[in-house]
């Protein structure tokens, strides 16, 4: 099983990539999204991959994260959602923003993905509902598949940047901490989940502090 590569990429087409690893070329098909995100011909790039095969295709299919592979096999389970949709899907929403629609029940915010019908998207939000918050919890420790730049003419080994103490915890890692602390003090997961998904929605760059607040205020009883 083919689960990451890292290369040169040699030739980007509207929906794919041709990466050479080492004198071997991969053809790997990605989202819109990944696609924008990926560096210029004769650059170094990294995606973490699913091998599909079938009788008569084999095909690869490159996500940045862990956590937008496991969306991708997550969403490529409900009837009807394949490679192609599942990739519109993600393409359009981004893995956080797919967690946020189906933990909320936003089927509207799904149909924004070409291609997924209203039935389709009330679908995919009503059978994973129950998932995703599990699926949020990863973001946590689903590190990013790195994102070079480098020539063909030495291997390139990659440098982490240093951490700045300054810098605020990411987006992924305040919804996972603030799902932590609201699990301690007892509330279930899936209703954890929604409550953070729209904490966040309603200030994206919330820190975990402000989306423990918010999702209690939230959570506490109407009336």
């Amino acid at each position: 099983m083919i689960g990451k590569l890292t290369g040169v990429v040699e030739m980007r087409g509207p929906d794919h990539v041709l990466l050479d690893v080492r004198g071997v070329g991969y053809i790997v098909h990605v989202s819109d999204r990944t696609l924008m995100a990926l560096p210029g011909r004769g650059e170094v790039a990294a995606l973490y991959t699913e091998l599909v095969v079938r009788e008569d295709l084999m095909q690869l299919f490159g996500f940045p994260t862990l956590l937008e592979k496991e969306w991708h096999r997550v969403l490529t389970s409900v009837q009807g959602v394949g490679a192609k949709a599942s990739l519109a899907i993600l393409g359009a929403l981004g893995p956080e923003g797919v967690s946020r629609a189906i933990t909320l029940g936003d089927a509207a915010a799904l149909r924004k993905a070409p291609g997924v019908g209203p039935k389709l998207a009330l679908r995919i939000a009503t059978e994973l509902k129950d998932k995703a918050p599990a699926l949020m919890a990863v973001a946590e420790v689903a590190p990013a598949a790195p994102v070079l730049a480098a020539t063909t003419d030495a291997p390139v080994t990659p440098v982490a940047p240093a951490p700045s103490p300054a810098a605020p915890l990411p987006a992924s890692t305040a919804v996972a901490d603030a799902m932590s602390a609201l699990g301690n003090l007892g509330y279930a997961p899936t209703d954890a989940a929604r409550a953070v998904a729209e904490a966040q929605a309603a200030a994206p760059e919330a820190d975990t502090p402000h989306l423990i607040r918010a999702a209690l205020r939230l959570l506490a009883p109407k009336g």
